[in-house]
């Protein structure tokens, strides 16, 4: 049985309350544009992957992004990271890879990667927040452990199962 709601007189003041809510619901709702480091895409898509060697102060990706990018990026990307990442930045179709140890970079946001998790290739369309974290972290090689009913594939000692 439904239950009637009693009509409640709404003063002004309740008025103008409801309608600040509303519209604090609708502007926390907004898309912000994003920025990493203090930079936005656009930005970053326009600086060099390192620094040049006659000016090594100058902003680069490799400053911005963590030690461990970093480092890769100034020692210079792997035969296989670089032709990955052109390959990436040049197509608008999906990129296979078995290249987990890529890390993704400004130019590659937007594009969609097919990351090999040893079984199959795992669809991966790159994001803003996924720059400086490598292809792999994606792409999970490994399945959780869901586990059955007791006794179903256990030892003899195992099967037991309590009555209650």
């Amino acid at each position: 049985m439904a239950r009637r709601r009693k009509k409640m007189f709404r003063t002004p003041k309740t008025a103008r309350r409801e309608a600040r809510k509303r519209r604090s619901k609708l502007a926390g709702r907004r898309e912000k544009e994003f920025l990493y480091r203090g930079y936005t895409i656009s930005e970053l898509k326009e600086l060099p992957l390192v620094a040049s060697e006659d000016n090594p102060d100058e902003i680069s990706v490799a400053s911005l992004v963590p030690s461990r990018v970093r480092r890769t990026l100034d020692t210079g990307l792997t035969r296989a990271q670089n032709h990955l990442y052109n390959r990436v930045v040049d197509s608008d179709q999906v990129v296979k890879t078995h290249c987990r140890s890529m890390y993704v970079l400004p130019k590659m946001i937007g594009k969609t990667v097919a990351i090999h998790n040893g079984q199959k290739f795992v669809e991966v369309e790159l994001r803003e927040q996924m720059i400086g974290h490598a292809l792999g972290e994606f792409s999970p090689t490994r399945r959780s452990v869901t586990h059955t009913g007791p006794g179903v594939g256990a030892t003899r000692s195992s099967k037991h199962v309590a009555l209650k």
